[in-house]
């Protein structure tokens, strides 16, 4: 490829991963248009084929066993390089593109193919909804249309499935600090709980507030304050592990979820968090962080072990905040 065609391919996959799409399992909205083509265009197998990196997998199919084959056995790799067009072959055994295709020399023995290729919104082609047949033949101008209609039902329905997953993520994520909110953390702390029931494993939970951010706010005002927020989420976020939860609670409040961690690594890690921040310099003064440390035990679920988390959150407040307690 050119630089450029790299550029684009680059482009079009990262539109195709942000469908979240791949892999997934078969679904009857899919379905039904798959079956819908088959009998429009009178051919016993029919796909809805996504063009990953290296390969094409079949979100849905008619009259085919597989779930995918390599992009370079790909009849839809060719179709999605000229977009505009339904790609037809008539005859694949007599087209010097395909003639040595493993596809049609052996299973499924493709003789005819017509794709239409699926183009989103920013004009990426994610792959096609295709027809085939073992006998040579040829479509007639309502078949093709028909074909270009439920291409674009079909991404019509990858759209709703992105919309749905975005407004999901906003419904999880707090609007002024960007990482998540209160509603995600209740539901990673009780996946981490249910694993570590079932592994054994140890489980930490810390709880964190600013001191003394009313005075902040009324000091500097709450543009300041709301500042002095996101930045003080990014410092935990930042400092945390790859594989902490952070979260904000509510108000100044945050916490992480530290999975796999004992009590004492969890103090560590806790001190750690509030040495960062008390060493950075937030919105031209430098804040700290009263921190609370619990770790689970097998009686404890979500609420309980948060609420022994804010109980150790209220020792290290009166122990005159900026420290940690457990």
């Amino acid at each position: 490829m050119t630089e450029l065609a790299d550029d684009r391919e680059a482009r079009r996959l990262s539109v195709l991963d942000s469908y979240d799409i791949l892999d997934t399992p078969e679904e009857p909205a899919y379905d039904d248009l798959t079956r819908l083509a088959a009998f429009i265009c009178g051919t016993p197998i029919a796909l809805i084929t996504l063009v990953d990196r290296d390969r094409q997998w079949f979100k849905s199919r008619i009259g085919l066993a597989r779930r995918e084959t390599p992009r370079e056995m790909s009849f839809c790799a060719h179709a999605i390089q000229d977009p505009q067009q339904v790609l037809i072959v008539p005859d694949a055994t007599r087209d010097e593109r395909f003639a040595d295709n493993g596809l049609v020399t052996g299973e499924p023995g493709i003789k005819f193919y017509a794709g239409a290729p699926m183009i989103s919104p920013e004009g990426a082609p994610l792959g096609t909804i295709c027809v085939i047949d073992n006998q040579a033949r040829r479509l007639s101008a309502s078949q093709i249309e028909a074909l270009e209609i439920l291409a674009r039902q079909v991404v019509g329905l990858l759209e709703l499935r992105r919309t749905n997953a975005q407004l999901a993520a906003l419904s999880l994520t707090d609007p002024l600090t960007g990482i998540p909110n209160r509603r995600a953390l209740m539901g990673r702390l009780e996946e981490e709980i249910a694993r570590a029931q079932r592994s054994g494993e140890a489980l930490s939970l810390l709880m964190i507030d600013i001191d003394h951010f009313k005075s902040y706010n009324d000091s500097f005002g709450h543009p300041a304050g709301d500042q002095a927020l996101s930045e003080v989420a990014q410092q935990l976020a930042q400092s945390a592990r790859p594989y902490d939860f952070t979260a904000r609670y509510g108000g100044e409040e945050f916490a992480v979820i530290l999975p796999r961690t004992s009590l004492e690594p969890a103090l560590l890690a806790a001190e750690r968090l509030r040495a960062a921040v008390a060493a950075a310099e937030v919105v031209d003064r430098r804040l700290t962080l009263s921190i609370g440390v619990a770790s689970f035990a097998p009686d404890l679920d979500a609420t309980a072990l948060i609420r022994r988390a804010d109980r150790a959150l209220y020792e290290a407040k009166a122990a005159g905040r900026n420290c940690v307690r457990s």
